[in-house]
């Protein structure tokens, strides 16, 4: 998986790439494919952020796709009002349909990059982060994305991220994308092991998991929670004290 984010695939060609892709992002009991343990995240996620999080009232959803982690969340929460936010309108459609079939709260569309998209500062008590960080780049980059988390983050609230990641060692970062490789061609084949690999090589740029853990304490969260970690994919969030109260 290649560092080199000058080569890195921008923005919109990203966006292009998910606009024809939304039935993939679309079934509950499956998750993606081309994640390790899918479903067992999706689930872990709710369940962690319904546990640790009194009166969720509004969620936001960055990189929401389908909208398949808001949609788990309301397994264990009765209903809330969501921001989806996303690149692909096709995508952003599929989501509200499928969300606003079973929530009675209020459901916003926001598309676009979520660096650059006004939202309310400290307005949701749920952030939810799937399969989207990723392609962050430099530091800077990630810095000011998980700042921007953490303003949007209520006091109170949670934020659960579920993601492709790096390793800190090139023996370790190899032993894991074999496994994934393997992982790959098992469930889909020589040629689309090829294909998601060189997807990442283009358009990706993930972080180790320590990385991310230590980010989201340095831009202010008081408790960072590992959940599961599987080869090339981990789950992981953190919680925002109220001290309020």
């Amino acid at each position: 998986m290649a560092t080199q984010f000058e080569r890195k695939a921008s923005v919109e060609a990203i966006k292009s790439h998910f606009e024809n892709d939304v039935e993939r992002f679309s079934n509950l009991e499956t998750g993606q494919k081309s994640i390790i343990d899918s479903p067992l995240a999706m689930d872990l996620v709710a369940r962690s952020a319904s546990g640790s999080t009194a009166n969720i009232r509004r969620v936001l959803d960055i990189g929401c796709g389908a909208g398949n982690y808001t949609l788990k969340l309301l397994h264990y929460v009765a209903s809330f009002h969501c921001d989806l936010l996303d690149l692909s309108r096709p995508m952003l459609e599929k989501a509200h349909e499928r969300i606003s079939a079973v929530n009675t709260g209020s459901v916003r569309l926001f598309q676009g990059d979520f660096r650059l998209i006004e939202l309310e500062e400290a307005g949701y008590d749920v952030i939810l982060a799937a399969a989207v960080l990723h392609h962050l780049r430099d530091d800077d980059d990630w810095a000011a994305a998980f700042r921007k988390i953490f303003r949007l983050t209520a006091p109170g609230g949670s934020v659960w991220i579920s993601d492709l990641v790096s390793h800190e060692t090139g023996p370790v970062q190899n032993l894991m994308e074999e496994r994934y490789g393997v992982y790959l061609s098992t469930v889909g084949g020589e040629e689309y092991r090829a294909r998601v690999f060189e997807d990442i090589d283009r358009e990706d740029s993930p972080r180790p998991v320590p990385y991310q853990l230590d980010l989201l304490r340095k831009v202010g969260f008081d408790h960072v929670e590992l959940l599961h970690k599987n080869s090339c994919f981990a789950v992981f969030g953190a919680i925002k004290i109220d001290y309020n109260k």
